[in-house]
């Protein structure tokens, strides 16, 4: 089974998505046949190359008043037993991070592309990372299993900026406009951080699925879309 996961680094909801889809994961008797390839959204193209406090950056796009929604995410996230520290994160355009997981998911694989996602998303909703800083990516690949000097050799030229873009226009194309977007064998889209039994009840619905086409007896998932 395929699933594409659509989300973007700067995004909270994201990681607390990513988090939930994983507990199911790890529930799901047929987790090893399970391909999870994360794909590149970007929320803001228009974020400046260069960081700032992610508060001043958001008081000035939507007002102080958004601040509570924070707090709000990061009391949820808290429950998903991951640690926000939003007052100091720093808002950064993410098209380099999303180079640099591309970069992983083709050079080393599916498995460290997965841990790059997850030190990239650490480094920004809790350790405060300018994920958009060259000798930042640097270490945080390190952390993820990436080799430093080809890392850094990749984050100096253009390679996989064209591939990137692409993918970018394609999830346009396939209408995704919210993050997170898990799309299983590209057929069932599932939007949003749903919990971790809903993407569990999906994973054995589009197995049944499976299961059922390859016997011949007919669909578990009907008129195109898995209820969630």
């Amino acid at each position: 089974m395929k699933v594409d996961i659509y989300s973007d680094i700067a995004c909270p909801w994201c990681y607390i998505g990513k988090t939930r889809f994983e507990r199911a994961l790890a529930a799901f008797p047929g987790a090893s046949d399970v391909q999870v390839t994360f794909r590149p959204f970007q929320l803001d193209p228009s974020t400046p190359e260069r960081s700032e406090p992610l508060y001043e950056h958001y008081d000035r796009k939507f007002g102080s008043g958004f601040r509570a929604n924070h707090e709000r995410v990061t009391e949820i996230a808290q429950r998903e037993g991951l640690d926000f520290h939003l007052d100091i994160a720093r808002a950064v355009n993410t098209f380099t991070a999303h180079r640099l997981l591309w970069f992983a998911g083709q050079e080393y694989g599916r498995e460290t592309q997965t841990r790059l996602k997850n030190v990239l998303l650490a480094g920004y909703f809790t350790e405060g990372a300018d994920v958009g800083d060259q000798d930042t990516l640097v270490t945080l690949a390190e952390r993820a299993g990436l080799d430093s000097k080809r890392t850094r050799d990749f984050l100096t030229s253009d390679k996989g900026a064209t591939e990137v873009r692409d993918e970018l226009d394609e999830a346009r194309s396939l209408g995704v406009s919210a993050v997170p977007t898990f799309v299983f064998d590209d057929k069932y889209a599932v939007q949003g951080a749903q919990e971790a039994s809903a993407f569990l009840q999906v994973l054995e619905q589009v197995a049944a699925e499976q299961q059922a086409s390859a016997g011949g007896t007919g669909e578990a998932c009907a008129d195109g879309s898995c209820a969630v």
